[in-house]
């Protein structure tokens, strides 16, 4: 019986030696196949060129399709596009005229509701989709009311020449809306504000996310304060600040919005939005106004930023908001009005 033992041992020794050896060759072939594709990767970013992701948060389908059909023309193989819809809709011939938008809807959207963290999410969703295309490497943030204001392959060089990412960021010092709640997690001294419509780089664009500070946001007593603290406007720059990122991004945005409402006699015009351009504000004087902006100025860190691209004075705006279909399509049909 001992016999019997003892000539079973090696049998199992030599069974787990073989074992060992398949796992061990397993692992170095799964190593080099991971290798040669990150290398096959990098050399076909070389042969392609990097791509921008031009990130849309819609409502529904995309008014100013259309004007965004001609920008993208001439610019194959260096975009990709994603669009986050509501939950379930899908853009195809039937609700887009563009056929750069079919199918281009992520399929795990959420419902968005203004001024609430869902639209935090609904960033954090397009970003995930985008991020799995390994050529994408700067991720544009734009909302359906956005135009733009100059041709592909303007748009393209300006933000690909750059190694850093244009966010709208700066210290905020209006009371009621950082949490004292949220020290020593988040410090005031990080508190960043700036508009949600920014553009990423691939390494900021794959941060880790912040705690959710807004979940536990109490409401202010003063019930015209009830918005003063939008997630979405606090969310990346702060994000950036916490993680020691700052001088790794231009802190201003490259989408135009007209807040300065003081003087507007129009009171749908004023509040908490920025002002909607309709059929008649649709003209060549307003476009020219806005790409004639070279600088900006931050009252709460008496900062001006001026603008510039590869070391020279440039304009501060590639894109532009809040456009309505009428006046978007009034701009789409003036000769040369993305030319540059």
């Amino acid at each position: 019986m001992k016999r019997k033992v003892s000539q079973q041992k090696p049998h199992r020794f030599k069974w787990r030696r073989k074992l060992c050896t398949a796992i061990l060759l397993g692992i170095c072939f799964g190593t080099l196949m991971l290798m040669m594709q990150s290398r096959y990767s990098r050399i076909m970013m070389l042969a392609q060129g990097p791509k921008i992701a031009f990130l849309f948060i819609a409502r529904n389908r995309l008014p100013l399709d259309l004007v965004w059909d001609a920008f993208f023309q001439g610019g194959e193989n260096k975009f990709s596009i994603y669009v986050h819809s509501r939950p379930g809709f899908v853009l195809n011939k039937a609700t887009t005229r563009s056929a750069y938008f079919f199918n281009r809807q992520v399929n795990d959207s959420i419902q968005v509701d203004w001024g609430e963290a869902s639209m935090i999410e609904a960033e954090r969703i397009l970003l995930k989709h985008a991020l799995e295309d390994p050529f994408n490497d700067r991720f544009v943030f734009l909302s359906d009311s956005c135009i733009p204001l100059y041709n592909f392959s303007y748009t393209y060089e300006y933000i690909m020449s750059t190694s850093h990412s244009f966010v709208d960021s700066f210290a905020d010092t209006k009371e009621g809306r950082y949490n004292p709640k949220m020290a020593p997690i988040i410090p005031v001294h990080n508190w960043r504000k700036g508009s949600q419509w920014g553009v990423l780089t691939r390494k900021h664009a794959e941060r880790r996310s912040l705690p959710e500070f807004w979940r536990d946001r109490p409401l202010p007593a003063d019930a015209s304060k009830e918005h003063n603290c939008i997630p979405d406007e606090h969310y990346v720059q702060t994000l950036l600040a916490q993680e020691g990122l700052e001088g790794e991004i231009t802190r201003r945005s490259l989408t135009h919005s007209a807040w300065d409402l003081s003087s507007s006699k129009d009171h749908e015009r004023r509040g908490w939005h920025p002002v909607t351009y309709k059929f008649s504000d649709a003209t060549p004087m307003l476009i020219k106004s806005i790409k004639e902006i070279d600088n900006i100025y931050y009252e709460t860190e008496y900062r001006r930023e001026w603008c510039s691209s590869k070391g020279k004075p440039s304009p501060c705006f590639l894109f532009a908001r809040k456009f309505t279909r009428p006046a978007a399509l009034r701009l789409h049909n003036m000769v040369g009005f993305i030319r540059y």
